[in-house]
């Protein structure tokens, strides 16, 4: 289950990861409610379950309560790459010095989870990825898990200056707690910044749940958002079937997912 960043930013909480001070919105008018609380300059970013909100208009800095209202009627009901913005966040803007890239996975390849951090954070990390690999710095993690030692071998890995070092590896533990408390198998943070006052800021978040362990976590059932699911599969969920809506006019029923997969290339290949 893939969280809001609202949501992920709860569960951040609840763990000891610092955040900034924030408010969940559905209306313009609720918008300008949260920004006169706050009482600073604000960001209005809009809840979807996807990346590239910013270059889509869906992040926005406003200047008070009637700026932010404003810029919430623009960011509400807006589409980006298919998901519809019903909700926004409000959060206290931020003084930046200096934004890193931070993200625990679970790297089924190898079947163990894998941090991956970097001293060049923020909306540019892919294109960092593909034109300066070296500056994305994976690291393995082991079956003892990731304490402070392990964390500030990270962040010197990663070339994280040497002066946030301590505060960066708390979070980074702080993270790693959430990773193995909520059963994800993704916890992502972009960017995590250093603030012009020396503050290690968790700016966004990004979480991905377990399904398999929902059990053990009844507390979380309210993160669940159907809104962009097929009727359709959720029917099949009721029923205890797994369902996926693909294009054509032959259904595939099979008995494990691999034998799924191979019925489904060869009715392809037969046209």
């Amino acid at each position: 289950m893939d969280l809001h960043e609202y949501e992920a930013k709860q569960l951040f909480g609840e763990y000891g990861v610092r955040l900034v001070e924030g408010e969940i919105a559905d209306t313009p008018d609720q918008v300008r409610l949260a920004a006169g609380r706050i009482g600073r300059k604000v960001v209005v970013k809009a809840q979807v379950k996807v990346g590239g909100r910013g270059k889509a208009g869906g992040v926005k800095v406003a200047d008070g309560p009637e700026h932010a209202r404003a810029r919430a009627e623009e960011i509400l009901g807006m589409d980006i790459k298919g998901h519809t913005v019903r909700r926004v966040l409000v959060e206290e803007a931020s003084d930046i010095a200096e934004e890193y890239y931070f993200s625990f996975l679970l790297d089924r390849a190898n079947r163990t989870f894998l941090s991956i951090c970097s001293a060049q954070g923020g909306m540019e990390i892919e294109e960092v990825a593909v034109t300066d690999p070296d500056a994305v710095v994976r690291t393995p993690v082991g079956p003892e898990g990731v304490d402070r030692a392990a964390a500030l071998e990270i962040c010197r890995a990663a070339k994280l200056p040497e002066e946030v070092h301590d505060r960066a590896a708390a979070t980074i533990v702080h993270l790693w707690e959430v990773a193995v408390g909520e059963d994800a198998t993704l916890v992502e943070v972009n960017p995590l910044v250093r603030t012009t006052d020396g503050r290690i800021i968790a700016l966004d978040g990004k979480v991905t749940l377990d399904d398999n362990a929902a059990f053990r976590h009844a507390e979380r059932v309210p993160f669940a958002d159907d809104s962009g699911t097929d009727p359709r599969e959720l029917r099949a969920v009721e029923k205890g079937l797994n369902y996926v809506k693909l294009d054509g006019e032959v259904g595939i029923i099979g008995n494990g997912a691999g034998l799924v997969m191979s019925t489904l290339d060869v009715v392809a290949y037969a046209g």
